[in-house]
């Protein structure tokens, strides 16, 4: 296990039961499958309040979870508060993450504008919001995954050079 994540559903329905979390488990299994070491040691489903996502992300920052994966509350209804409950509890943004969702969403839908996710460091952990959907929330996992292990090194302390000759 080189890197340790967690997955982090914001969904009112699914934290009452009245839908399945399908994100979670399916960015569970795109980590593990990815081939670059993930191993989900945490996943959780809370309601759409700020309170409950950042206590989440908060504790699991704090016990040095490298990855921190949220799904769902990014876009523009009235209870997607995921971003506010990130910022509050970041150190650090990291829009590069978030920009390139945006830009190579925006190829495949025009509702990526809608997404308000953000991206950002607390302590040594990555925290990085994608959507709720399924499909959306694979597609934005695929964009950024490539640069995932370097920027995890990085974190961590890795002090060799980024660039290539």
């Amino acid at each position: 296990m080189k890197y340790r994540a967690a997955v982090l559903t914001v969904s009112d329905r699914g934290y009452a039961g009245q839908r399945p979390d399908e994100s979670g488990p399916q960015l569970e299994k795109d980590l593990a499958a990815s081939g670059l070491g993930f191993t989900v040691v945490a996943r959780r489903v809370v309601p759409d309040e700020r309170e409950r996502i950042a206590a989440a992300l908060t504790a699991w920052a704090d016990e040095g979870i490298s990855l921190i994966l949220t799904t769902g509350g990014t876009g523009f209804s009235p209870r997607d508060v995921t971003p506010e409950a990130t910022t509050a509890v970041i150190e650090r943004p990291a829009p590069g993450f978030t920009e390139a969702m945006r830009q190579e969403s925006r190829k495949i839908t025009p509702h990526a504008m809608i997404s308000r996710a953000v991206a950002g460091i607390r302590r040594g952990s990555l925290i990085i919001n994608l959507p709720g959907s399924v499909k959306a929330a694979r597609e934005c996992l695929a964009v950024v995954l490539p640069a995932l292990p370097h920027a995890l090194d990085k974190l961590a302390g890795d002090p060799t050079d980024c660039g290539r000759g």
